[in-house]
Formats: structure tokens, C-alpha cells, sequence
């Protein structure tokens, strides 16, 4: 990646020569710019423009490589996983082993479709862990983590959910990452136990996170991958996916009308409008006369009325209260925008 070294506040020439200092830099030719004395732009446009590819403007941009991280605790088959992955034909592109204190990153494509697969180390509790190493790889699990855009959680069909398995769930959940719930090894247990029972078993274990998606597999024979990995595509589209603000205020206009706020001291508290702010995840931020008045009941049956009707209903969405003292809305945030409530 080009970079061009700028020093800043060159007021004027006898600041060059202390500007000479960033030579050891060893980025090469040095551009002197102040921006209060309107300095060295164009210099600096020019030194821009030359580095930039010659078909920059060519095209729309390239389609985002998805960065899946596959966690889980030991023994849940990651490692088969991810070696289905690398056998399938059309499937595998390129290994890129990280540094010794990374996690191993495989890009492959399916369907057309780029991804990025972080491999992890399995976990042990963390009050088992009793040397470097497993310390060590619970940090790089969590930052697998923190680097993707979906998270692949393995679980053994033939065990119990484990406190790992929760420990690494409640981080999920934190960092606030699209997740898919993969049951590995379905092929020993499908013949005598339900799926619907397992998967009320999970649901009832990870109450917080019921809008991920469930996932059957055998990471050995590659039973259900293909089905795996699409879905997490489409988490991740859901992740990156904006609402506008006018479809946004009618779903809470019709929320609030069907359950309003309870009373807060004897007073009605007063949502007056909504906007999305971000993506990865979707953060959207409610208006209100009194933040501290909407209660955490209601705030999660808002998030359920949105997931429920807006197209993310699978990722964590982020919900923030902002103090407003009327229904106008503020010159900060772009968009038309109407109460929706009163």
C-alpha cells in the first residue's frame, strides 16, 4: 500500500529543516504541508493523485471478502472443518499462515463468493487454564473474534453444552458479532435424538442470543457446509444493511401504539423519533424526554419488534437512548424525520 510522509504545521520555511527529521522515517520523499497557512495542498494532491491506481474510477467497487472466525472449545471439529473446506473442489483459493502470534487465516471462495476463514484453537475454562499456551489461545480466540464479520460457534452433538461454550457465547454477544450456533458431528446423533429437542436445548441454554441461527453438521463428510456458509453470507449483508429513517419512525410509531412505554413516575415517558446510525451491527438510536424512563422490558421488546420486521431479524442490533427535549429533531442527524409518539 502506498504511503506518503506528511509533516504538518511547516508554518514556514525555517520549519523545514526540523521537518527533515521524518527522512528517517524511510518513507521516502517528504511533503511539508501547514494547514492553517494553507501550505503544500496541491503538492500533496500531486503526490496523491500519482499513486492512485489508473483504473481507480473504473468499475464499482469490489464486493467485501467476508472474515469468518470458527471458534469453539476443544474437540468440537474445527479443525475437520476447516480441512473440508480446504479439500472441496472450486472451493479452496490460497493458504495465509499469520505471524506465530496470529490465528491462521484460509481464503477460499464458494459459489463465486470470496471468504476468510480464522481458524482458532480450541478453548479450555478459564479456570483450567493453567499454562501459557492455553492462555494464550483463549487471547487469540478473542481476537478471531474482534477481526470477523461472523462468528461460526462449534458445539459437540454427543456433549453437553459446556461453560466454555457459555464463556464464549457471553464474548460473542459483547463484541456484538452475527453468530451462527454450528452443531458439529450431527451424524452420531440424528439417528436418536430429535432436532427440534437439541435445538430447544440451545435455545433455553443461550436466552440472550435466540436470533442466531442454528446449523446441523458434519464437518467430516461435509454434510450441510455449503448450507452453512451461505447462511453466514447473508449475516453478513444483514450486518451491512441500512434502514431508512421513514420506514425506521413507522415500524416505532406502530410499536408504540400497539405497547406503549410504561408509566415512569407517574408520567407517560415520550419516544419522539428514530434513526439508524451504523451497520456492523445496525445501531440505532432512540429520541426521548427521559432516557432513563424506558425500561430494559421495553427496550427489549422494541429490538424484538425491529428484528421482527426489519431485514436484520438475525444479527445483534444496538440500541442507544438519547435525551431530546422535544419531537423536532436535531440538526445533527440527516433525514426527515416525524414523532412517534406524543
Amino acid at each position: 500500500m502506498p504511503v506518503i510522509c506528511v509533516a504538518n504545521k511547516t508554518d514556514a520555511k525555517p520549519l523545514d529543516a526540523q521537518a527533515n527529521e521524518f527522512y528517517r522515517l524511510g518513507r521516502g520523499k517528504l511533503v511539508r504541508v501547514s494547514t492553517q497557512q494553507n501550505r503544500g495542498k496541491q503538492e500533496l494532491l500531486d503526490e496523491i493523485f500519482e499513486r492512485l491506481p489508473d483504473d481507480a474510477a473504473e468499475g464499482p467497487p469490489p464486493e467485501p471478502i467476508m472474515k469468518v472466525a470458527i471458534v469453539g472449545r476443544r474437540n468440537t471439529g474445527k479443525s475437520t472443518f476447516v480441512n473440508t473446506l480446504a479439500q472441496a473442489e472450486r472451493m479452496i483459493v490460497s493458504e495465509v499462515p499469520g505471524t506465530t502470534r496470529d490465528s491462521v487465516d484460509v481464503r477460499f471462495e464458494l459459489d463465486g463468493k470470496a471468504f476468510m476463514a480464522i481458524d482458532t484453537p480450541g478453548l479450555r475454562r478459564r479456570k483450567s487454564i493453567s499454562t501459557d499456551l492455553d492462555f494464550y489461545s483463549t487471547h487469540r480466540a478473542e481476537r478471531s473474534i474482534r477481526r470477523a464479520d461472523v462468528v461460526l460457534l462449534f458445539l459437540d452433538a454427543t456433549e453437553r453444552i459446556s461453560k466454555v461454550d457459555k464463556q464464549l457465547c457471553t464474548y460473542v454477544a459483547e463484541q456484538y458479532k452475527p453468530c451462527i450456533f454450528v452443531v458439529n458431528k450431527w451424524d452420531m446423533m440424528a439417528a436418536s435424538l430429535p432436532t427440534e429437542k437439541w435445538v430447544h436445548y440451545l435455545r433455553d441454554t443461550f436466552r440472550t442470543m435466540r436470533y442466531a441461527p442454528i446449523a446441523f453438521v458434519t464437518g467430516k463428510t461435509g454434510k450441510n457446509v455449503k448450507a452453512l456458509l451461505n447462511h453466514g453470507q447473508m449475516l453478513f449483508k444483514q450486518a451491512r444493511t441500512r434502514v431508512t429513517t421513514s420506514d425506521l419512525n413507522r415500524l416505532l410509531k406502530a410499536a408504540i401504539d400497539n405497547n406503549p412505554p410504561p408509566l415512569f413516575r407517574n408520567r407517560q415517558p415520550k419516544i419522539y423519533y428514530a434513526t439508524q446510525v451504523g451497520e456492523e451491527p445496525p445501531t440505532v438510536v432512540l429520541f426521548c424526554n427521559q432516557p432513563q424512563a424506558i425500561s430494559e422490558n421495553y427496550r427489549r421488546y422494541l429490538l424484538g419488534v425491529f428484528r421482527d420486521n426489519l431485514p436484520y431479524a438475525e444479527v445483534p442490533i444496538k440500541l442507544y437512548l438519547r435525551k431530546r427535549e422535544s419531537a423536532e429533531p436535531a440538526e445533527a442527524v440527516e433525514g426527515e424525520r416525524q414523532p412517534a409518539a406524543k
